[in-house]
């Protein structure tokens, strides 16, 4: 999983791949212990239910009722139910105008547009609300659903979900080449026919690759610093969270986009006992990427010690439909896998020429397991 240092398995789209394909088999997983959200230095728990909301200390007494109201229509919204709709038009009101509607000030719409549901940057407020909304929903009850936090962690690791998928691989005929340099992609009327490696060559009338393979099909699209940090105690103002996230909006640090923290330790059997290993990741936004995670780097303070990593976001030129070769994007600043499971919907389309369908695959998975066993 390269450069994604660290992330967390939100339940949305990851999740149901891994439980439509079975690779939870495979897999343990952990609960991250808290979901916090940077505001004037300090960092706070993302109040995502009625009760949440009227105790936080991220807003005053009028913010919170009114921040109240906004999470029971969000609860009670139904877009199959026009009753629940309250005036908003879901297809068409923007999720400015909602937020406008409640009265909601700009600190609560930007721990709600980027801690709850999850969005890089504030273009989403001229769009259309639904998907928001949707994506609202789907932390409180995710958040319901675990307790503590919305978001799960792989038990020693992420490198634990590449392996689950390469087992399942394995069990449908896949073969898997490990330590095999990749000496040359072989092509034959402008479509790939194999990848050459120490003089054998593995035939194929597909390849899927990631932009380091084919530097000539990508285009630099941005930068990303990733800063990991070993830590003799937990993160201050978390309740001594073993794991956690903590968002920190752009506007909160006058940013085009956010600062992502994300804590995990020996609980999660990544570390030694009584370490912590905080990974902080952003998009380079300026000549200077290291002073652009300064306010996330003090609330980490004291670090024992820190590794820091610049990488180049690629994207493909083409869409592979000639050649063949499908290629994936360079994974963002993001510390869950929304992004990267869309770039696999997009490389599935690409391939086949039809939508990848949750349904589809789950009636599949029938086929193969059988209802009982689901």
């Amino acid at each position: 999983w390269g450069n994604k240092t660290c992330s967390y398995v939100k339940p949305r789209q990851l999740v149901k791949m891994l439980l439509y394909t079975e690779v939870t088999r495979y897999l343990d997983f952990k609960v991250v212990e808290g979901s916090f959200v940077y505001k004037g230095g300090k960092i706070y728990k993302v109040p995502s239910t009625e009760t949440e909301a009227l105790a936080s200390n991220l807003m005053g007494m009028f913010e919170k009722r009114r921040f109240r109201k906004f999470l029971v229509f969000v609860a009670n919204f139904d877009e199959n139910d026009p009753k629940t709709f309250e005036g908003v038009d879901p297809k068409l009101t923007t999720m400015r105008d909602v937020y406008k509607k409640f009265d909601l000030g700009q600190d609560v719409i930007d721990f709600t547009g980027h801690a709850l549901a999850l969005y890089r940057t504030d273009d989403y407020l001229d769009q259309p609300c639904l998907e928001t909304i949707n994506r609202i929903k789907l932390y409180s009850e995710s958040l319901a659903r675990y307790g503590k936090s919305p978001y799960l962690y792989p038990l020693y690791g992420l490198g634990e979900l590449p392996q689950g998928f390469a087992r399942l691989s394995a069990i449908y005929g896949g073969t898997y080449m490990l330590n095999k340099p990749v000496d040359e992609i072989v092509m034959e009327n402008g479509r790939v026919v194999g990848v050459k490696s120490e003089g054998e060559v593995a035939r194929c009338k597909q390849l899927i690759c990631d932009p380091s393979y084919v530097q000539d099909r990508v285009r630099k699209c941005g930068q990303v610093i990733r800063v990991i940090c070993i830590l003799s105690h937990p993160i201050k103002n978390t309740n001594d969270a073993n794991s956690c996230q903590i968002i920190i909006p752009q506007n909160q640090v006058n940013r085009k986009s956010d600062i992502y923290v994300c804590m995990i330790s020996y609980a999660h059997n990544v570390a030694a006992q009584g370490k912590y290993i905080a990974i902080v990741s952003t998009t380079v936004e300026t000549s200077k990427p290291e002073a652009e995670i300064e306010p996330a780097l003090e609330l980490l303070e004291p670090i024992d010690q820190k590794f820091v990593a610049i990488s180049d976001l690629y994207e493909p030129t083409d869409d592979g439909t000639e050649s063949q070769i499908f290629t994936s994007r360079t994974y963002d600043a993001t510390t869950h896998f929304e992004t990267t499971c869309n770039d696999i919907k997009d490389i599935y389309k690409r391939m086949t020429g039809s939508d990848f369908d949750f349904e589809n695959m789950k009636r599949k998975q029938n086929d193969v397991f059988g209802e009982d066993e689901q």
